[in-house]
Parts: C-alpha cells; structure tokens; sequence
C-alpha cells in the first residue's frame, strides 16, 4: 500500500467515524423484561426470561429502514419452581442442549401513527421457523424509548411440548408473550 493509499484509507476512516451512528440502539437489560402466561389444566403459569439482548437500528422516522434482531436464552427461563424449570431444558419442551436460543430477525416495520409499529418478521424456537406480526408501542421519556408489546404464539408450532406433552387439554396451545424493551439511544419520535 503506498502512502496515497493509505492516506485516502485513513481520511474515509476519519470521515465515516464522524458520522452520526446508523441510528444504533442499545438495550438497557436491567429495564426491560420478555414474559409468558401459559395455561396448564386451565390454571394461567407465568414466566420470564432473564437474559436475553437485542440488536435494534431504528429511527422513527424511517421505519422502513429498521432492523430489529433478539436472542433469548432459554436456559434463563424462569417459573419460580426449579423442578419445572428443569422439565423445560428437556427435549420435549426446549431442548436447550440442541437449541440454546430463541431468536427473532424483523423483516418490516409499518408505521401505525401515534407512536404505534407493525413489526413482521421470523421467530424461531428450537428449530422451527415462523412468520409473526407484533404491534409495538413506543413510548420516550428522559433519555430512553419503551418499546411495548404483546402476542400470541402456538407453541406446537415450534414443537414445545412434543409426546405427551401435545395433549393441549393439559397444557394450552396459546402463549402469551408480552415485552417491554428499553432502549437508548432512539431519535425523537
């Protein structure tokens, strides 16, 4: 490389460093939580998911251009009874040894007014992949945005509870799931 060279390589790098961020989020864990009700003989169990992170660049005012990445790990599951804990590491239910990681990539963001996105994308759970649309709710305050949502999976879908698990008279096909994610760094809505 000659000194022309590595002059123009060193000049694009200080001029793409100068740049504002491409609208790059970060995620502040401690605020935000992803939690399910499922319902077992009729009786709602809920759970969280402790430990999950989130690539976000989304800038309000250009939906179109957002990518929206998440990996939850499953293993963080929490239902507050260690022994059901442990039933869902197993390969009838998670299969946390061959599939460690829930995850969701958007595909599109359709502005909705007042605050309000469609996000489209693929979630995929031990394996299986799926289509799903969510409704988001942005909500700004101080230096951070809220993002808030909710929706419905089925869990067969993603084969979550095979063998005798299926019987959905015991353990309901439909999972809440609803999230609050707080970010930082989004530009005003």
């Amino acid at each position: 490389m000659n000194k022309h060279t590595l002059f123009a390589a060193a000049a694009a790098a200080v001029a793409l460093a100068a740049l504002p961020a491409a609208a790059q989020q970060t995620l502040v864990p401690a605020q935000s939580e992803i939690v399910f009700t499922s319902r077992q003989m009729g009786v709602p169990v809920d759970g969280r998911f402790r430990r999950f992170d989130a690539q976000v660049a989304f800038d309000p005012k250009k939906p179109e251009a957002a990518s929206i990445a998440m990996n939850i790990e499953l293993a963080s599951v929490s239902l507050g009874v260690a022994e059901t804990e442990a039933e869902l590491a197993k390969p009838d239910w998670f299969a946390i040894q061959q599939f460690p990681k829930a995850s969701f990539q958007s595909s599109t963001v359709k502005p909705l007014g007042g605050g309000r996105f469609e996000v489209a994308g693929k979630l995929a759970i031990k394996g299986a992949s799926r289509d799903i649309v969510v409704p988001v709710a942005l909500a700004q305050s101080g230096g951070n945005t809220t993002a808030t949502g909710a929706f419905v999976l089925k869990r067969l879908d993603f084969r979550i509870g095979d063998g005798e698990w299926k019987d959905t008279s015991m353990v309901a096909n439909d999972v809440s799931v609803k999230f609050k994610l707080v970010l930082a760094g989004v530009p005003a809505l």
